[in-house]
């Protein structure tokens, strides 16, 4: 079966974030970066329904999996 290639906007569409480029950045600038100790859905930066979508899409390989890796990533950054 084959995952769909979702844009890192999307993530934070379906996050409920702001998706367009300037407050992606924002958002990553002010949370970044996640202790490698603290795995991304238990990160303070998320409400419960957020960090269960990460932690879904973690667990299950889903079609989130590839861009909540890049998120996760772009969060790790100093």
């Amino acid at each position: 079966m084959e995952h769909p290639d979702h844009p890192f906007s999307e993530l934070f569409e379906q996050l409920g974030l702001a998706s367009d480029p300037a407050s992606i950045q924002r958002f990553i600038e002010r949370h970044a970066p996640i202790p490698e100790a603290v795995a991304l859905p238990d990160a303070p930066c998320w409400n419960e329904g957020q960090a269960e979508f990460l932690r879904e899409a973690i667990a299950e390989d889903a079609d989130w999996a590839e861009v909540v890796d890049h998120l996760n990533a772009s969060l790790r950054k100093a």
